[in-house]
Parts: structure tokens; sequence; C-alpha cells
């Protein structure tokens, strides 16, 4: 582990990167890498995935990869969310279970953005061998929500987002708008993979992500959307971990370890 704390300049704001490095020959165009938000919660899960599945590529579909959990001070951790993973607005629209329920302080996506693509992703490729050809955004709830946003606004930084029970109800589901935007744009020239999944018992966020999924196949995106059965939305990131991977992977040529 060479976990370390980076204070950026765009947010004002500490975050604690938790590193993990596979062991064993480094390819020759570098390790893939995850990029892990919510860090505190999820990146034990996805470097356990990885470092045990990693073992046995050809069966489990797995490669070794570099693992980075993105994470904010404890403290802190349930406003910087709203800060640092929803994109601005002069003002929302939010269905009835939000209201209420939001801080006053939000819409921070962009600087989050500059800070993982000016600051983090410098940081660590300056020091590990990755291949940066095959970065992935990982992202639960609100970071899903965030995941998603950066795919349709941003530079193409990550060849792979993995949303999981992604926000897509925030704002009026305002990324469904951003993405028929970017579906405009030529989104299927874009070298981007997609990976969505959500809980059986989560509710109208189920059919969210069944709406977004079809809307980016019919753009002839390559998008695999998986529903859990009888995950919900506290239970379902350990469970779709392993394949999320696998749709990470699925790109590249495996070989054993």
């Amino acid at each position: 582990m060479n976990d370390f704390l980076i204070n950026s300049r765009f947010t004002n704001t500490a975050y604690d990167i938790k590193v993990y490095i596979p062991d064993g020959k480094v390819p020759s165009d570098g390790f893939p890498i995850h990029y892990v938000l919510d860090g505190l919660s999820y990146f034990g899960f996805v470097k356990d995935a990885v470092r045990l599945q990693q073992l046995n590529s050809m069966k489990t579909g797995t490669s070794p990869a570099i693992v980075i959990g993105i994470c904010h001070q404890s403290e802190e951790m349930r406003e910087r969310r709203f800060i640092d993973y929803t994109a601005s607005a002069e003002e929302l629209q939010m269905p009835a279970h939000a209201k209420g329920k939001i801080p006053a302080i939000y819409g921070g996506a962009e600087k989050f953005y500059s800070f993982i693509e000016q600051e983090l992703i410098p940081a660590i490729e300056n020091k590990y061998p990755v291949n940066t050809e095959c970065r992935t955004l990982l992202g639960h709830s609100l970071g899903g929500y965030f995941a998603l946003w950066c795919s349709f606004t941003q530079s193409k930084k990550f060849k792979h987002i993995v949303a999981i029970s992604p926000s897509i109800w925030w704002n009026g589901e305002e990324l469904i708008e951003k993405a028929a935007q970017f579906i405009t744009n030529g989104a299927s020239e874009k070298n981007i993979r997609i990976f969505m999944a959500v809980g059986e018992h989560e509710g109208f966020m189920v059919e969210d992500a069944k709406k977004m999924n079809t809307m980016l196949r019919a753009a002839d995106l390559q998008v695999e959307c998986y529903v859990a059965p009888e995950e919900n939305h506290a239970s379902v990131v350990p469970t779709v971990i392993s394949r999320a991977l696998r749709f990470c992977s699925n790109s590249l040529t495996v070989t054993p370890i």
C-alpha cells in the first residue's frame, strides 16, 4: 500500500487516496486502473475482488489492475458527496422522496472532475505503470450519477464507466437530457463502455436505469445494464462488483498468472 493525502486546489478539500498495486510482472502497456469513488465504503470491495480473482484470470475474467480509492474525510463525507458528485444548477427540481434531505450546498462536479483529471490522475500515473487506455471510474448512487455525468460531459479520460444504482433522478432527471446531447454529438464515435447495475428492489431507480440503457444502446454504445435479483440500494454494490470487473476486463487480452 502507498496511501497518501492530497489537498485539491480546485475543491479546497483534502482527500485520502488508497492505492492497491498488483503483484507480479507489469504488462508491457501498464496495468489497467480502477478509480473508485466513495473509497471509504467501496475501495475494499474492489481491491479484494481484483486481488483474489486475478489469480485465475482465465476463469474469473478479471485482469490484474491498479485500484485507487478516492476517500472523503469521514466527518464531512455526506455533505462533500452532494458537493463533489453533482453538477451545478440554478434551481433544483427534486422528487418528493428527496425533499428536505438535500444539503444547502451542491453542484461542484466540475471542480471535482478537475481535481481528478489535473491533480489525482497525474499524481498516480507519474508514479505507477498505468495503461492510460484502460481507466475505469466506478461510483454508486450519487457517485454513479457523477460517473455517468463525466462520460456525457467531460473529456474522455475513462474508457470504462461503472455506475451502480446511479441517481438518475437528480435534478429532474437531467442526466437523460445530457445523454441525449451526448448522443447527438456523436456518442457512437467515442471509445467508451458503460456498465450500469441496480438492485431489483430499488423501485423507480430500476426503471431509470433501464431507460438510460435503452437510450445508450440505441446509439450503438457498448452498454450493459444488470438488475441484481433480490438486492436493494444498500446491498447491491458487493453483489455486482465481479460482474463489473469482468465487463471492464473483457476488452483486454487476459493471460493466466
